[in-house]
């Protein structure tokens, strides 16, 4: 089992299969927001750091692979709303 798997183990027990659901969710309003003007072209790092503030700022929805969700309590205007807030953050901080 690869190193970084084990570190997700409590016995037999593998975690890594838990997620927090606004991930995947975040990834696509941060490509949404890339498109929208103005036009700025953040390096590697920057959507990195635009990525973890987002997550930071939004309530974590953990849930395991395969787990049926009724009821989503973090809506998609709020996930852009905090990407959007993330990179001006970012561009008005950025790291050199």
């Amino acid at each position: 089992m690869a190193p970084r798997r084990e570190k997700y183990r409590i016995g037999d027990i593998d975690l890594t299969d838990i997620r927090n659901r606004n991930e995947l969710r975040v990834i696509k309003a941060i490509e949404q927001v890339l498109r929208e003007p103005p036009v700025y072209t953040p390096d590697p790092k920057d959507i990195q750091d635009i990525y973890a503030l987002a997550l930071n700022n939004l309530a974590p929805r953990y849930a395991q692979t395969g787990t049926i969700v009724l009821r989503d309590p973090v809506r998609d205007d709020q996930i852009v709303e905090a990407v959007r807030n993330a990179f001006v953050r970012v561009m008005e901080r950025p790291k050199e």
